[in-house]
């Protein structure tokens, strides 16, 4: 859902603040909130820096901008790695890549299960790997399943559609990994699979979010026609470690 991309259209419209919406002030830096929160069982850190294990989900979060020593800590030297949101990159940092991602809120979004959807765990990785391959919904790795509860939809046996949890924030749970087998595309199976991931969301009493590319523009117009609400812009960051260590520090 939020892979990088250098083309960015213009901002969609500002959305009105709804009044009865938690506060949203985490999802500012939702990275670093899941890791300090929700998360922090999973979290690789270094004094304000923090990290997912490389192969739950591939992006890092500082703190506050004064973090970037201890990132260069916690990845070492010469080490790439993928941050959100970031903009300025202190000097030694090399860009590797810029995208912009559009953050939504569900604000009016109609929930209930699907019947049809069964849990995915450990075992159904291949399957889903060989779906999101397929599908390119956004960085989906070997032990992403167990961020949180992740609902897929069989035909004759095939996994066909997928949903699930990504970034766990207090009082808020992203949505992620939204896909469709091109052959099935047409069905609404991703809208049945999101509104049912949410529907177990809001029952532990947590509100959904969810990002989208910023150039992805047919996307961002489902989510808003179902209930969601653009939030904010984030710019997504590719960064490469300077080659030794920060100063006065041992790898």
């Amino acid at each position: 859902m939020s892979a990088p991309s250098v083309l960015v259209p213009p901002a969609p419209a500002p959305t009105a603040p709804v009044p009865d919406l938690p506060d949203t002030s985490r999802l500012d830096n939702a990275v670093w909130a899941a890791l300090d929160g929700p998360h922090a069982h999973l979290a690789e850190r270094a004094g304000r820096a923090a990290r997912y294990p490389a192969d739950v989900y591939d992006f890092a979060a500082l703190a506050d901008p004064a973090a970037w020593d201890d990132l260069h800590t916690l990845v070492g030297p010469g080490t790439t790695v993928r941050l959100k949101p970031a903009d300025d990159v202190p000097d030694g940092w090399q860009v590797m890549g810029r995208g912009t991602a559009v953050q939504l809120v569900g604000t009016a979004l109609r929930t209930e299960p699907a019947p049809d959807a069964v849990r995915l765990g450990p075992a159904d990785v291949p399957e889903i790997l060989d779906l999101v391959a397929r599908t390119r919904p956004g960085p989906y790795l070997g032990r992403t399943v167990e961020l949180g509860t992740y609902l897929g939809i069989r035909h004759r046996g095939r996994l066909v559609a997928l949903a699930g949890e990504r970034i766990r924030v207090p009082g808020w749970t992203e949505i992620s990994a939204v896909c469709t087998d091109p052959g099935h595309r047409g069905r609404g199976l991703g809208t049945r699979l999101v509104r049912a991931v949410a529907d177990g969301i809001r029952e532990r009493g947590d509100r959904p979010f969810l990002h989208a590319a910023a150039d992805n523009t047919p996307a961002i117009r489902l989510y808003e026609a179902i209930g969601f609400t653009v939030r904010r812009r984030a710019t997504l960051l590719q960064v490469r470690s300077p080659g030794t260590p920060p100063e006065g520090r041992t790898p």
